[in-house]
């Protein structure tokens, strides 16, 4: 699976683990402003890293770790350099002269591979592109392949987990610049007196990745500074690899055009609440299809294959963004695969969009089945094979009106939780009774949450009561109240919501959750929660807990909920005040 994104919308965390879920062999191209890191895989794990500044390399690590001496360093690079076309990466020099023992160059290949990614997440922009190779050969796998299967050591969300703590420490106490090494004065890289340069490329060996050069993708040399962005020659690079018989004129036509509309959005644009999840072996259309996404302030994740596809909808759903799925069925596919995976993908998440896209031949002979199957829209796309001499325009004609498209397609509301609330909403007229009006509300958050609960107030802890999907099925309804305590600790949400009183939906760490409320009742599959306040007299009272349980997130109508709580409130409100009327009569 070869896919490529924007780490903006679809945060370095996620990716790393999309590959290690997935058991990903490959190289991750990570590319901003700054430069361009890599991180490489195989099978999932972490292989080897290549970090942007270029004095950062295994050497220049093991220096830092104090586990070889700068002389010691300077003797292997002259050895490799003596050496010429046969001479040993780094690793392999230093392990077979003694100088190290395979621990601690692990260990050494562990920090580089942390430090690449704490590197990354200070990136405010940045594109990710993975490039897999069934070839793939790398020096550390040679060296470490006992270690690299052992998922303790070099597991991917091990290593992700340090570099998290690593970042969160160095941004909390204001150094995080510490953790990069300076760069190094040229005289240290450069080892032998009669070299004939002044300066000592950074190639691919000095790093450990010297068997990389079976891929076909060239590691870059150095990576210094601040780069200038300029689209022109990654546009011209994929259209004369997609369109190699096309004439250079039409070729610079689409370049033209692309290179057009990748002009950064301004500064304040708002965030995009739309997720384009493309699955297309057309490199090309991806590629176009990307860069029309971007320019229209859409989130855009393109793989070649279906792997992984379910990963990137529930962190999209998680976010808060619509999916939506667009499938491009290739010249020669009937469309019955496609179709089978509309089928598959509206069964487990039906509050998903999917569009597919298909040469006119195609186009014709699956239009019917394809809405009958629950596709939102079937798009007749360019097809080279179909029109060859007049692709070019097609292609520009078809991305003009792509992105705005898109665009349109949002969410359908459900007609069921609309007349519900209204539902709701009369009933709590005639209830006077903080429980009754409690129960209101939990029975309507169970229509968008799988599992909720009524928490009451009662001076620093909350009562669990009813519950709903928690000791048995959701369709049972309320189950008995189950009457444990969970403690009102600062830095939690329930202790937020109780205090400030207002509605809380997203996700965060939370020991009390994590500690005291998920040991009785299980954690859920994401860690998105709402805690929405009952109010009365200005005092919560009462808070609904609600989360998705088992299944993937779905983007409730907080509105909704926020609405039916403040009316709840206000009708308990007004029972206190006409008691309190009728016992002064």
């Amino acid at each position: 699976m070869s896919f490529n994104g924007d780490l903006e919308h679809f945060p370095l965390v996620d990716v790393i683990q999309l590959l290690h879920m997935t058991s990903k062999t490959g190289i991750l191209y990570l590319k901003s402003p700054k430069g361009e890191s890599q991180l490489v895989f195989h099978e999932g794990f972490f292989v080897s890293a290549n970090h942007l500044n270029n004095s950062v390399r295994i050497g220049t690590v093991l220096v830092d770790m104090k586990a070889i001496s700068q002389e010691k360093l300077n003797q292997a690079l002259s050895e490799q350099k003596e050496a010429g076309r046969s001479r040993k990466p780094l690793i392999a020099t230093l392990i077979e002269q003694g100088t190290i023992d395979k621990e601690i160059a692990f260990k050494g290949l562990e920090t580089l591979i942390e430090m690449t990614i704490v590197e990354v997440l200070t990136w405010s922009s940045g594109t990710f592109t993975l490039d897999v190779s069934k070839e793939y050969v790398s020096d550390e796998y040679r060296y470490f392949p006992e270690k690299l299967n052992q998922e303790i050591l070099l597991n991917a969300q091990g290593i992700l987990m340090d570099s998290l703590r690593i970042y969160d420490e160095k941004m909390r106490d204001g150094t995080l610049s510490t953790i990069f090494f300076t760069e190094t004065d040229s005289s240290t890289a450069v080892v032998a007196p009669d070299s004939d340069s002044n300066t000592q490329d950074i190639t691919a060996d000095l790093l450990g990745l010297d068997g990389l050069d079976s891929i076909t993708r060239k590691l870059p040399d150095v990576f210094i500074g601040l780069k200038d962005y300029d689209p022109v020659d990654e546009h011209r690079q994929a259209v004369a690899s997609a369109l190699p018989e096309t004439t250079i004129d039409q070729q610079e036509l689409l370049v033209s055009f692309l290179t057009g509309v990748s002009a950064p959005l301004p500064s304040g644009s708002a965030p995009p609440v739309i997720a384009i999840i493309l699955l297309t072996q057309n490199e090309l259309l991806s590629h176009s299809i990307t860069t029309m996404c971007k320019h229209d302030n859409l989130f855009i994740f393109a793989a070649d294959e279906e792997s992984g596809l379910d990963i990137v909808i529930e962190q999209s759903l998680g976010r808060d963004l619509h999916p939506v799925l667009v499938i491009d069925i290739p010249h020669d596919g009937d469309g019955s695969q496609a179709l089978t995976l509309v089928r598959q993908k509206l069964s487990a998440y039906p509050q998903i969009s999917i569009l597919i896209t298909a040469c006119c031949k195609t186009w014709r002979d699956i239009s019917m089945n394809a809405l009958s199957a629950g596709t939102r829209s079937i798009i007749p796309r360019p097809c080279e094979r179909c029109h060859e001499d007049s692709y070019v325009p097609q292609m520009i004609a078809f991305l003009s009106g792509i992105g705005s498209f898109l665009k349109t397609i949002l969410p359908v509301p459900s007609a069921e939780t609309g007349c519900q609330f209204i539902a709701a909403f009369n009933q709590l007229k005639s209830l006077s009774n903080p429980p009754e009006i409690a129960l209101v509300m939990l029975r309507f958050a169970a229509l968008q949450f799988e599992r909720v609960l009524t928490l009451v107030i009662a001076k620093s802890e909350l009562i669990v009561e009813k519950s709903i999907g928690v000791t048995a099925e959701k369709a049972n309804g309320p189950g008995a109240p189950l009457m444990f305590r969970i403690p009102l600790e600062r830095n939690s949400v329930l202790q937020e919501v109780a205090e400030k009183g207002r509605l809380y939906y997203g996700q965060r760490s939370d020991s009390v959750l994590t500690n005291v409320l998920y040991k009785e009742i299980g954690a859920p599959r994401s860690a998105k929660v709402l805690a929405i306040p009952l109010i009365s007299r200005g005092k919560v009272i009462a808070i609904t807990y609600a989360d998705f349980g088992a299944k993937p997130v779905t983007p409730p109508q907080i509105n909704l909920l926020e609405a039916l709580a403040q009316h709840a409130g206000s009708m308990l409100d007004n029972a206190l005040y006409r008691k309190s009327i009728e016992k002064a009569a």
